[in-house]
């Protein structure tokens, strides 16, 4: 078992205490990993102000020399980095195969955005009596970047903070999610190997309860950018005064199936979107509301299609649905779908649970106040309802506090547009689940899902100052 260290001004860092990180689906012990103070978070937030004042003045080729390098050496390690996210995030083999995938990608639209920050003129000789002067705006670094990030995609999420912030100058300190530390330690590595500065990236591990103050309220803390539950965020949102924020928070999913879809042609993409990484996914399929025509014949291939998926070991390229993150989360699930089915909602599939696991589970009969609908299920259950009219679908997706992603099929145009214009979601996907995201999109939610945006493009706006320069062309 490996000992892991915080990464502080660009060396291995002891701290003062650790914890044990156990693998999600057998339990054993993976690593030591060191566990932050709040003095090691002081340290690494100076550390990285002191980096920015020299790695803001480097020039965009540069900046985005280091991705391109980044994106080669995951390459070369790609089957390696996706053993790590299988075994301490309990992701299966191949679900982790294409995270690395993505997370590849996010780091090269990075680096391509490096070199596209771009300004405009702005005709002062618009206004009265300034004939004599120009002016422009220009995307400027703010300096140092918090980010927490979740353990549900431990590369990707990372990558998403990391990439855009590089590409325009700032630094960063990282504290990764307690159970998913070693994913963002080996890119400390990677980005040495790739010329990062050193100080320029900065990991401090540990709890993000006792930790997180003291990254979200440093003086020298520009932007936080969060990614987890909407309670945490709030209470972000709440201590971050005039410091930028992005919070990409929780969601519950829904999808809209309209009697004109085929179902023998979505079926099997809606049951990977909802049991995906058992489930543990921001925008997991969580609601799928069917149109009452073909409720029936839709939600028994939906059963007939969940039967098939197979529960096992995340490192066996054969599964594909393993352990969810620990067995507190398995027990508060359990919890809720007894009290649905107290209420008289119906397993129609799975529902079946040991210490650690939970098998993909379709709810049928239930109602809009159960907490297996209204809340995040953050798990491998779906609940399947009928409706009989587009606009009682339309209601029944945006009776929630969440408002992330959201999906319709439909063949018809009008109803598409209908739906895209009235659905309550930051997007709407039409003609596929709400789990599609690719990342150069924008992304981020309504209502309790956020604030802010991610996608490369829109988190570096939101990364970076824009400052206007003007000048008196005769003196």
């Amino acid at each position: 078992m490996e000992k892991t260290k915080l990464w502080i001004n660009g060396v291995w860092t002891d701290a003062q205490d650790v914890y044990t990180l156990t693998a999600p689906y057998s339990g054993e012990p993976i690593a030591k990993v060191a566990k932050a103070s709040v003095e090691d978070v002081e340290r690494a937030i100076d550390g990285a102000h002191k980096a920015f004042q020299s790695f803001k003045k480097t020039t965009a080729y540069e900046r985005a020399e280091i991705l391109y390098k980044v994106v080669d050496i995951m390459r070369g390690r790609k089957e390696e980095l996706a053993k790590i996210l299988a075994s301490e995030a309990g992701k299966p083999l191949t679900t982790a195969l294409t995270e690395i995938d993505r997370t590849i990608s996010t780091y090269q639209f990075s680096a391509e955005a490096a070199k596209q920050s771009m300004g405009e003129t702005v005709p002062l000789d618009a206004a009265p009596g300034t004939k004599d002067r120009i002016g422009y705006t220009k995307r400027v670094p703010i300096g140092v970047v918090s980010a927490i990030t979740p353990f549900n995609f431990p590369f990707n999420l990372v990558s998403h903070k990391l990439g855009p912030a590089f590409a325009v100058g700032n630094t960063v300190v990282l504290k990764p999610a307690t159970q998913t530390p070693l994913s963002a330690l080996v890119m400390a590595e990677i980005f040495k190997d790739a010329g990062l500065p050193d100080g320029a990236l900065q990991i401090v591990t540990g709890s993000g309860g006792e930790l997180s103050d003291a990254l979200v309220t440093h003086p020298l803390v520009k932007k936080v950018t969060f990614t987890g539950s909407s309670a945490v965020g709030l209470k972000i949102k709440e201590k971050v005064g005039l410091r930028k924020v992005t919070l990409e928070l929780g969601s519950n999913s829904a999808l809209i199936v309209e009697p004109s879809t085929p179902i023998e042609k979505v079926v099997s993409r809606c049951v990977g979107g909802a049991f995906g990484f058992s489930g543990q996914v921001c925008i997991s399929l969580q609601r799928v509301y069917v149109h009452e025509s073909i409720y029936e014949p839709f939600t028994k291939a939906f059963v007939e299609e969940t039967k098939k998926l197979k529960l096992g070991d995340p490192l066996d390229p054969a599964t594909d649905v393993s352990a969810m993150i620990n067995p507190y989360e398995v027990e508060r699930i359990k919890q809720w779908i007894e009290e649905a089915k107290a209420a008289g909602a119906v397993v129609a599939t799975g529902g079946e649970f040991t210490e650690r696991t939970l098998t993909p589970t379709v709810m049928t009969s239930v109602q809009p106040d159960m907490k297996i609908v209204c809340q995040e299920t953050f798990a491998p259950i779906v609940s399947i309802v009928p409706y009989q009219t587009l606009d009682e679908a339309i209601a029944l997706v945006n009776e929630s506090d969440f408002g992330l992603n959201a999906g319709i099929y439909t063949n018809v145009l009008t109803d598409a547009m209908k739906a895209a214009d009235e659905i309550e979601a930051g997007t709407v996907v039409i003609n596929d689940i709400p789990t599609f995201r690719v990342d150069n999109m924008p992304y981020g939610g309504v209502k309790s899902s956020g604030y802010g945006r991610e996608g490369v493009k829109y988190a570096i706006e939101e990364m970076t100052e824009l400052k206007f320069i003007t000048i008196k062309t005769t003196i």
